[in-house]
């Protein structure tokens, strides 16, 4: 259970699970700038650079990872790593949507959207409306930057500014989703907030949403080790004062680590879709992206890639 969530806590882009999307956006912007990106994200350096967070913003900075090796080498891999997931999951579900595109779904709804940025920098089909489900000044912050800077939807883009844990099912209907329409669901970087009975709520919601044919992808919650996050904790604290960076937020404490969790692609499986799941671990060697030693790696700690179709 987390020690920082109550079941009515709210958030801006710089608190709470609101400075998480903008730790995700810092990954996808060092990534579309290495030399050979998995991912094009033109718009995270922006989104990031504005947010206020401190600590994310800092590494946007090209040679962050050289400077913290300089103090702690084994904190700088997993600076690399954490990048490295960050850009193999965006990868990952961009062709899980390419694929929906391709099979004719023109109805898209992002869960808990932050600054996910696939509704302005993918190539949607004409006819593609994306739906981006958020808390509203997580909604508010990333639409009124890219505005700013003239930076247009490709699909058209609605906002449906509400907390998944209320009655989000009517928010989306009101802003014209049809549940007749197939429709392509994303829930990255989101189970891990929720506790295990929300996320069994959350997808016989989107079951009761969703018409033959839809598509879900979900990046499932890892559990990692209480020693493990301890150390964690530490040495990012190290990190952040070494570099005068603003108190890091520790992430782990936003987590739920519910033990009762249930197995994304079986629950899928069990109610009318039929699921595959994608091991993170491999999917990030088979890119060749895997940058933690040995004595790091924790199989539990790493989630699966979930994907799955309605049948019926």
């Amino acid at each position: 259970m987390s020690s920082l969530r109550t079941d009515d806590d709210t958030w801006d882009i710089a608190t709470s699970v609101g400075s998480t999307a903008v730790m995700v956006a810092a990954s996808r912007a060092a990534e579309t700038e290495r030399e050979h990106p998995l991912i094009q994200d033109p718009y995270a350096r922006l989104l990031v650079s504005g947010a206020g967070t401190g600590i994310w913003e800092s590494v946007l900075d090209a040679h962050f990872v050289d400077k913290v090796a300089e103090v702690d080498a084994e904190a700088a891999a997993i600076f690399e790593h954490m990048n490295s997931y960050q850009a193999v999951r965006t990868h990952f579900f961009d062709a899980f949507f390419a694929a929906a595109s391709e099979a004719g779904i023109r109805q898209i709804v992002i869960l808990a959207s932050g600054l996910d940025s696939r509704a302005y920098r993918l190539p949607w089909p004409t006819g593609t409306t994306v739906y981006e489900i958020d808390q509203p000044k997580v909604l508010e912050y990333k639409a009124a930057t890219l505005a700013e800077h003239g930076v247009e939807p490709v699909a058209t883009r609605r906002e449906v500014a509400m907390d998944l844990r209320y009655d989000w099912p009517s928010a989306l209907r009101a802003a014209g989703f049809d549940p007749a329409q197939p429709t392509a669901w994303l829930a990255e970087g989101l189970l891990m907030y929720l506790p295990a009975d929300a996320q069994d709520r959350l997808f016989e919601q989107i079951t009761e949403l969703s018409a033959p044919g839809s598509r879900i992808a979900a990046e499932t919650a890892g559990v990692q080790a209480q020693d493990r996050r301890e150390e964690m904790r530490a040495r990012f604290e190290r990190i952040a004062e070494k570099f005068d960076m603003t108190a890091s937020l520790d992430i782990a404490q936003l987590i739920y680590e519910d033990p009762d969790r249930a197995d994304v692609a079986e629950w899928l499986n069990a109610h009318g879709w039929a699921a595959t799941a994608v091991n993170s671990q491999q999917e990030m060697r088979r890119l060749n992206r895997w940058a933690l030693p040995a004595d790091l790696t924790d199989d539990n700690a790493f989630s699966t890639f979930a994907t799955a179709e309605k049948m019926s």
